[in-house]
């Protein structure tokens, strides 16, 4: 598939530019594939040349380095006591302390620990005064790997000050051999406070992104790779080491009894990604089309109606989502009052029939998401300058026109990130489908608990929850971040506000 020219690839409507680019982005992607891979080794060498040019620059500073640099290799801060840096010498012998002391204490027995994740859970010996049983814990896999991950971390943050050490300690020598004093304690903190605040700033944040978010992903990851499950759950036993065994149990396709987890995996998917983008694009386009009835020339108690929408919002959604699902229930409200009026004989199985059970969460989402793009939608509708408008009213556009060469481009253009982000965000909705349906009605055909109406997120809580298989739903999470990153990048590198960044400037 050829490019074509930007003239011509600007005359296109926007649909047609969405489905070239579409169609452009996996025509071009066996050749970005193939240049990838071509680009693997030349960055694996990189990386080479890069860890052998860091050994290199610490052994030349060991080298050239005086005594006082080359004690601080062992003695961290050393080196700055006797150069005036007094400050920094303390709090890098007291991190170097605290380490010592850390791994010293625990940290080995948790790093040598993580090679079996125990060997005895509980040990039972016999009281000789009463006679009775005296249970005795003794080894916890899920301490040890938590431990041990909290331990690696805390390695890799030592590694990277004792290197900041090293190279401080050079820099000193460095510049008092030209005459130039280094910096003091004040110095930094001078330092800190104004032209490098923007490290002060980051630090906190970046500490919670690192505690929060890094080190249970790496946690997560790790317990893909066991048996941590209802038949091997701490304290009273143990799990252990299972390599690929749990991904090839989800993702096997052969006849064996494994098989049943990739065929709920692959229904729960499908149905995960159909819902996702329904969901998307039903709210978008019907509470776009809302706000623009609503901001209509002519239209009185705009005000009326907004309140009206923006209530559903003001209400929790625990509370809206259950009365929502008690109402539709086999003998709530709906079917009674249907009956009453004769227009059935039998309950509605309103959200325990499987498709329609599907079919209403998609219904209800669209109440609860369409006042939220209302709102955002009439932010945007009010930036549009008026005069594309007039100009495009005497040129004899019709208002179909004028919304698909004026209104959805523009939209398109400043909701774009908009809209990757609650795909995704709606690929792990867990709100509208465990509130309403709890992933009901459940089927024989699933394995793991899994349900007619289940997300992978909702079916990843079943899991944990209701089944205690941390190991399965550990590799649902892997999956699912491997799904959810690669439709971002997909979807992202497609939106208008990336292809056509300059169009709105």
């Amino acid at each position: 598939m050829k490019r074509l020219p930007e003239l011509e690839y600007l005359g296109l409507s926007p649909i047609r530019k969405f489905g070239y680019n579409f169609c452009l982005f996996f025509a071009e992607l066996p050749g970005k594939l193939l240049a990838f891979l071509k680009k693997i080794p030349v960055a694996f060498w990189k990386m080479l040349c890069g860890i052998g040019g860091f050994f290199a620059e610490i052994g030349r500073a060991f080298r050239d380095g005086d005594w006082l640099t080359r004690i601080s290799f062992l003695i961290m801060g050393f080196g700055q006591l006797f150069r005036r840096q007094v400050g920094r010498g303390i709090l890098f012998m007291l991190f170097e302390a605290i380490f010592i002391t850390f791994m010293v204490v625990f940290g080995f027995d948790y790093i040598a620990g993580m090679g079996s994740l125990g060997d005895v859970a509980v040990e039972k010996t016999i009281d000789p005064e009463w006679g009775l049983e005296v249970l005795t814990y003794k080894d916890n896999s899920l301490q040890i790997l938590l431990y041990g991950v909290l331990t690696l971390f805390f390695v890799i943050g030592f590694i990277y000050t004792w290197v900041i050490n090293v190279k401080q300690n050079k820099l000193a020598q460095d510049l008092i051999a030209k005459g130039v004093r280094p910096k003091s304690f004040k110095d930094d903190v001078r330092s800190l406070a104004d032209e490098q605040y923007y490290k002060t700033l980051l630090a906190v944040p970046l500490l919670g992104i690192v505690v929060f978010t890094v080190i249970p992903i790496f946690f997560m990851i790790l317990i893909a790779f066991t048996n941590y499950d209802y038949s091997h759950l701490p304290p009273e036993k143990l799990f252990d080491w299972v390599g690929f065994e749990n991904f090839q149990t989800m993702l096997s396709t052969d006849f064996s009894g494994s098989s049943k987890f990739a065929y709920t995996f692959r229904d729960i998917l499908i149905w995960t990604l159909v819902w996702a983008l329904i969901a998307t694009f039903s709210n978008y386009f019907l509470g776009m089309f809302v706000a623009i009835a609503i901001n209509r020339k002519g239209i009185r108690f705009k005000k009326g109606f907004r309140t009206i929408l923006v209530m559903t919002i003001a209400v929790p959604q625990f509370v809206s989502l259950l009365l929502v699902s008690k109402m539709f229930a086999d003998e709530g409200i709906v079917n009674s009052v249907i009956k009453q009026l004769g227009w059935i004989t039998e309950n509605i199985q309103w959200l325990s029939s499987p498709d329609l059970a599907k079919i209403m969460v998609l219904v209800i989402n669209l109440w609860v998401g369409i006042p939220y793009l209302m709102l955002i939608t009439t932010g945007v509708l009010m930036n549009i300058p008026a005069d594309l408008y007039e100009s495009a009213k005497i040129d004899g556009a019709s208002g179909i026109k004028q919304f698909t060469k004026i209104t959805l481009p523009y939209m398109l253009f400043v909701t774009g990130p908009y809209l990757l982000t609650s795909f995704t965000a709606n690929i792990n909705n867990f709100n509208v489908i465990y509130l309403l349906t709890g992933g009901k009605p459940k089927t024989m055909a699933y394995e793991g608990g899994a349900g007619s109406t289940d997300l992978l997120i909702t079916w990843l809580y079943s899991m944990t929850v209701e089944k205690n298989d941390y190991k399965l739903a550990a590799v649902i999470g892997i999956l699912v971040f491997i799904v959810v990153a690669v439709i971002s990048l997909i979807v992202y590198n497609l939106s208008p506000a990336m292809k056509n960044e300059e169009d709105f400037q």
